[in-house]
């Protein structure tokens, strides 16, 4: 009987571990907006030379905020060079713009200028 009741609540544990993992995802694209994040606010991670997610979608008015994970400095500079850019961020440093007119925004790190990613505002 012990024995059943463990195999059960083994099984439970993993089904619910599972789950959680499926929901977590991994993927490199991220919608967000109003129905999805009710503060407007979006992060990035800059981590192991690269921007997470690559493509970030959001609606007009969401602020996103760049966080460098890295044990390097890294920048956030839009592609025109004019749109937005930060001083370099070391290690926990973050920097935040907010979207308010919708179109295509690329970016990259001036340090590391194959760092590219790009933030979509609908």
């Amino acid at each position: 009987m012990k024995a059943k009741k463990t195999m059960w609540i083994l099984a439970m544990t993993t089904i619910a571990a599972v789950g959680f993992i499926l929901m977590a995802g991994t993927g490199r694209s991220q919608a967000a907006g109003p129905g999805n994040n009710a503060t407007n606010q979006v992060e990035i991670k800059i981590d192991n030379f690269s921007f997470g997610p690559m493509t970030l979608k959001v609606a007009a008015g969401t602020t996103v905020t760049w966080t460098n994970n890295d044990d390097v400095p890294h920048t956030v500079v839009s592609e025109d060079k004019t749109t937005f850019k930060s001083k370099a961020l070391d290690t926990g440093d973050h920097f935040s713009y907010t979207f308010t007119k919708p179109g295509t925004y690329p970016y990259f790190c001036s340090v590391h200028p194959k760092m590219t990613a790009e933030v979509v505002v609908q």
